[in-house]
């Protein structure tokens, strides 16, 4: 049965998700933002708020809830900035969630019960200078000697990769394969910050999501022990793409706070800014704007919902996740656009928050699958060129209410 209202757990996480945003994000935001600076206190805010593991399974130290409460918290956490949902796009959507799926109970216990917990901060490492939305294209190769496999290569565009303690890393481990363009010769690791040869810096000058943190990993002779092999070797773009599932869900529901976020500053701005002696509410091409936002709303956050329904039933969700990134996506951009051209001169500032939504809301559209690898996906499913199949795994099972 499908309803359209939350339970009572999903309304609880809504609340500690919005109030987090407009206590501790919204106030502070514009400072983090021209100072192109990271709030390392955030994460603490988050941990606090229990939102750092609420969605993994109980043992493992999370909270056991399901996948539409992930989706109500990054929609709330994004309509106070980007940069907070990314948190939880890459600490549960790209790291937690596939290692509870992938990893073995010993590196579940290691490596995932700390994230649950909040005690430690983890992001996943596929992109690299030259590969992007080219994931066989990766160069990071992981050679086998002995008990361990040494690590060389860079990723890059990383979030939070000064600041996490763990990553999730893919790299190539049969070189003939690598040649071959193969992907069943890339496999998955899960490595720390402190091991030799590791290092990280941040990225400057990025256009938006300026108050997050993105980053370079650099790889020289890594030693990574046996042990730390995730699934199997060959297994690492099966992994991938399912991590990028869960990303892009986070992606698509935060995505739809930031329309929501444009239309409330829109309608905000519309009642009390006056031209030709009338609020400009009462102008119909600014009604226009206005209405595309709250429909762009509206049929986004039908979109991801339905995604979350779906991982909610263990069911094969890449086409429902896709094209709520897509389109959650794609509205952000217009809807930002239109905030700013509401606000004409004041939207040209960073006196009014629309400008940050502006720039925010381009990455969308770049990370997490280009919206040119969405349409693509779309089409390639509409014209039976692609399904979705079950893998040997599935996203931890959530009691329902």
């Amino acid at each position: 049965m499908i309803s359209f209202e939350f339970t009572d757990s999903q309304l609880e996480v809504q609340r500690m998700a919005r109030e987090l945003a407009a206590k501790k994000i919204i106030p502070t935001i514009s400072e983090y933002d021209r100072a192109h600076k990271y709030n390392p206190q955030l994460l603490k805010d988050m941990g606090a708020a229990d939102l750092l593991g609420f969605c993994l399974p109980e043992k493992y130290g999370g909270m056991g809830m399901d996948y539409i409460s992930l989706g109500l918290a990054c929609e709330e956490l994004e309509y106070g900035d980007t940069s907070a949902r990314v948190v939880l796009s890459v600490h549960i959507g790209l790291y937690s969630l596939p290692v509870c799926t992938w990893a073995n109970e010993a590196q579940k216990e290691k490596y995932l019960v700390p994230c649950a917990k909040g005690e430690k901060i983890a992001t996943f490492g596929l992109t690299e200078p030259a590969a992007g939305s080219d994931a066989v294209g990766i160069q990071t190769t992981a050679v086998k000697k002995g008990d361990r496999y040494l690590l060389n290569g860079e990723k890059m565009w990383i979030s939070l990769a000064d600041v996490a303690d763990y990553f999730l890393i893919f790299a190539w481990t049969d070189l003939d394969k690598k040649k071959a363009r193969d992907h069943k010769g890339l496999s998955a690791f899960l490595i720390e910050r402190g091991m030799p040869g590791l290092t990280t810096g941040t990225i400057h000058g990025k256009l938006g999501v300026r108050a997050g943190n993105t980053g370079y990993i650099a790889m020289t002779d890594v030693e990574v022990p046996a042990a730390n092999l995730v699934g199997s070797e060959g297994e690492g773009f099966k992994i991938a793409m399912f991590c990028l599932d869960q990303g892009r869900y986070t992606v698509a529901a935060g995505s739809t706070g930031l329309i929501r976020a444009c239309r409330d500053a829109c309608v905000k701005y519309a009642h009390e800014r006056e031209t030709f002696q009338k609020p400009i509410a009462e102008h119909q091409l600014v009604k226009q704007m206005i209405a595309g936002m709250e429909a762009g709303y509206e049929y986004s956050r039908l979109l991801w919902l339905k995604a979350g329904w779906k991982k909610n039933l263990c069911e094969p969700n890449t086409r429902e996740t896709s094209l709520a990134k897509w389109i959650a996506c794609r509205e952000a951009e217009a809807a930002a656009a239109n905030a700013v051209q509401v606000h004409g001169a004041h939207g040209f500032s960073d006196e009014y928050p629309v400008e940050r939504f502006y720039r925010n809301s381009k990455g969308a559209s770049i990370y997490e699958g280009t919206r040119e690898i969405h349409t693509l996906m779309q089409a390639d499913y509409a014209l039976g060129f692609r399904e979705d199949k079950p893998l040997r795994t599935h996203l931890p099972i959530v009691e329902q209410e």
